[in-house]
């Protein structure tokens, strides 16, 4: 059926023809707030704010929150040194044995006593910097080297100050190396009868000076009982028969092969005195003893008696 309402077909020559309605014309410019959001997400700190920071934000935020809790911070605490002491524990990880190379017995016994920890232990468990710098302080120690080798072994490598030189203090005798740094205590001279002795306030700074004046001395050294630090400034050589020999502050050994040179011409160090002082290069003094001074008067004596006589 066709609708009553339906448009006439045919139209009369002279009615007008409806207008069709005109269709509306989509703008395609964006909206001002769509425009402003589009040039802030192009700047580079929005983005990298957006796509990093806000998710970090949150992130950060949320654990704070969770973190806030004092019974959970405490259960996370004991939860990761539950997992560190069992990581720590394994065996791979375990020290029980220590080898010590180049040490005496009494240093060996006294690096095995600076353990901070007993065997078997965990390697964690041993400062390795800690320990050496310990073994270090030791006097008779010059160098250490520590490692942890395979086989839980803890390898320790000791090279020890070697003697050189004895000095005899107020409170006793103390063995140096050739740098005068301190090795041990003596307690008794005759242990290392070997050795030079030198004596004196500052001895133990000026020990290459006193080793090189005893090198220089070696066609002596028999007769030489030891070295006297005098003003810690200058040396005495001290020799048997209660001989002296003052040395210069400059230069002492080079003085010492002087003196050689003087005896080996006139025979000095054979004369009765009591002390030669080389201070004046250009001028030795000799200084007799209280026998040879007499014997020398009696000798001037009579010569001066032979001559008044007509």
């Amino acid at each position: 059926m066709r609708p009553l309402s339906a448009e006439p077909r045919y139209l009369h020559r002279d009615q007008p023809r409806a207008a069709a309605p005109r269709a509306m014309r989509r703008d395609p410019a964006p909206s001002r707030l769509a425009y402003r959001l589009e040039r802030l997400w192009l700047t580079p700190l929005v983005r990298a704010f957006t796509r990093v920071g806000v998710p970090v934000f949150a992130v950060t935020l949320g654990l704070g929150i969770w973190l806030g809790d004092e019974g959970r911070r405490a259960d996370l605490m004991q939860d990761y040194q539950d997992i560190k002491t069992v990581v720590q524990n394994r065996p791979e990880f375990m020290v029980s044995l220590m080898k010590i190379e180049g040490a005496s017995p009494e240093v060996d016994t006294a690096i095995r006593a600076m353990l901070p920890v007993p065997l078997p232990a965990s390697s964690f468990a041993i400062d390795l910097d800690n320990y050496r710098d310990t073994i270090a302080k030791l006097d008779a120690v010059r160098d250490v080297s520590i490692v942890v080798r395979s086989g839980g072994l803890l390898a320790v490598r000791v090279t020890e100050r070697e003697p050189a030189i004895l000095w005899r203090t107020v409170t006793g005798i103390e063995m140096l190396d050739e740098t005068g740094h301190r090795v041990a205590t003596l307690l008794d001279r005759a242990a290392r009868s070997d050795l030079p002795l030198v004596a004196g306030l500052g001895a133990d700074a000026a020990v290459p000076e006193a080793l090189e004046i005893l090198e220089a001395a070696q066609p002596i050294l028999p007769r030489t009982r030891g070295l006297v630090r005098m003003g810690e400034r200058r040396w005495d050589l001290v020799l048997d028969h209660d001989q002296r020999i003052l040395l210069p502050e400059t230069e002492p050994a080079r003085a010492v092969e002087r003196l050689l040179a003087l005896d080996a011409a006139e025979d000095l160090l054979a004369r009765d005195f009591f002390q030669l002082d080389l201070r004046n290069r250009e001028r030795p003094t000799l200084r007799l003893s209280a026998s040879a001074m007499d014997t020398f008067k009696t000798l001037a004596g009579q010569t001066i008696q032979v001559k008044a006589t007509p």
